[in-house]
């Protein structure tokens, strides 16, 4: 009885401890998820990965990357909503899934604010307006001027209605009140090409897709929409710095399931953190045209609020409707 005694009184100790509680102590014990909506290949794919490799080896677990597209990243958003709140799976969203797809659609099967627990800010991605050379402009403040003597004559390409080419222009619009037409490609390649074959005058492109062509002359950059100038190029004036308030970069972040328990959100977050401050991935992303950020989840919370908000604005006022 002397020895049974102690061994029953620690059994019982241990039913009385919650079950999570070992599971989290030990997190992460079994491979994780890492759902992206957006397809293999491309620039946020490959933050993704390098993110992934980078966790998989701190973890000694295996992040694997799970890209689910289509629908403008609501398919892939959903699962990731609907996951079991564990830790287990985390998820990977842009301006596009968690700021700007509520105001774009009647109806969707998640919602940013309600079923997701931001994680971090990951990075902004630097866009910028540019041009055909063919178009008598060098600066923003020249398009507005010609805008304005030519309503409703010029033309602008996006990759499709509701794009991350397509809102900044529109805010541009609402912002100066000139009169462009919107030509909505089947992809962001085809648009591209026309503006630079000169078929399209103009659009919002990423900065590293256009800064090679705006070197040799083909296009010429006009403005980048970020709030300061990028470190690619330091030399080419925000739009902003033409139009007080104006800010349409592109960003992209980490987040899990609503009900995930905060000591996993700390530890998924600590991790991120980690990975955005070594220098080998700033320096790959750079060159990307990411600008790493590796927020808070207060921040990157209150980003996705804000943005949601302000460019919901823009969407109403504009009439746009996903096709």
């Amino acid at each position: 009885m002397n020895v049974r005694l102690p061994l029953a009184v620690v059994f019982a100790a241990l039913l009385a401890v919650p079950a999570g509680a070992f599971a989290q102590q030990k997190y992460p014990s079994k491979p994780v998820r890492l759902v992206l909506p957006f397809a293999a290949g491309s620039a946020v794919d490959t933050l993704a990965r390098l993110y992934a490799q980078q966790m998989s080896a701190s973890w000694k677990q295996q992040v694997v990357v799970d890209n689910r597209t289509g629908a403008n990243g609501i398919i892939g958003s959903e699962i990731a909503a609907r996951s079991a709140p564990d830790g287990y799976t985390i998820g990977m969203g842009n301006i596009a899934t968690l700021a700007i797809n509520v105001s774009l659609y009647p109806k969707l099967p998640y919602d940013a604010m309600r079923d997701f627990s931001p994680i971090s800010l990951a990075a902004t991605i630097g866009n910028c307006l540019v041009v055909h050379p063919s178009l008598p402009v060098k600066s923003v403040k020249e398009l507005v001027a010609l805008a304005k003597t030519r309503p409703g004559q010029l033309n602008y390409a996006s990759g499709g209605v509701g794009s991350a080419q397509h809102i900044p222009m529109e805010l541009l619009k609402a912002m100066t009140g000139i009169n462009l037409l919107h030509v909505a490609y089947k992809g962001l390649t085809p648009a591209f090409n026309d503006v630079l074959a000169g078929q399209m005058p103009m659009m919002i492109s990423g900065v590293v897709t256009a800064l090679p062509h705006h070197k040799t002359g083909r296009l010429r950059i006009i403005g980048t929409t970020g709030v300061k100038r990028t470190s690619a190029t330091p030399d080419i004036p925000t739009i902003a710095e033409t139009l007080p308030g104006y800010e349409a970069d592109s960003w992209t972040g980490f987040f899990v399931p609503t009900g995930t328990p905060a000591d996993i959100i700390s530890h998924i977050h600590a991790e991120v953190a980690r990975i955005s401050q070594l220098p080998e991935i700033r320096e790959r992303l750079t060159g990307l045209g990411f600008e790493v950020v590796g927020s808070s989840p207060e921040a990157f919370a209150l980003l996705i609020k804000n943005d949601t908000v302000r460019l919901g604005k823009v969407i109403r006022d504009a009439g746009i409707r996903a096709e």
